[in-house]
């Protein structure tokens, strides 16, 4: 089993950056792949970012290419979505998850455990 709690959203003008956080618990977290998923209201939850169980190798959705970096720290037990120049199309809430294979995916059925999110706003 693995539980994950998100953190680091809220409320940013448009251009501006957050860095969000997933802390995982269990001591197998170095061995899955991590992904960021979003769903904003209205619509279905969508993936954004993804990467593998040793960092090596990532996977973006093309309209967060070049402004969104995913990263991990598996001494922590951390995975990171650093987002810069955010758009008001970014808002949503944003989760991570769990996939118990190591390579990154993207689509969310291929992931085991999820987070219960945080709230992203941007203002424009």
């Amino acid at each position: 089993q693995v539980q994950l709690v998100e953190s680091g959203g809220g409320l940013v003008q448009a251009g501006g950056s957050l860095r969000l956080s997933c802390a995982a618990s269990g001591r197998t977290f170095s061995m899955y792949a991590m992904g960021w998923f979003r769903q904003a209201p209205g619509k279905e939850r969508e993936f954004a970012a993804a990467i593998s169980w040793s960092g090596v190798s990532t996977k973006y959705t093309d309209s967060v290419k070049g402004r969104f970096t995913i990263s991990r720290d598996n001494a922590k037990n951390t995975v990171y979505l650093q987002m810069n120049s955010l758009k008001p199309e970014d808002t949503a809430a944003y989760y991570c998850a769990a996939r118990i294979l190591g390579t990154p995916a993207t689509d969310p059925w291929e992931y085991s455990y999820w987070g219960q999110g945080t709230q992203v706003t941007v203002s424009s």
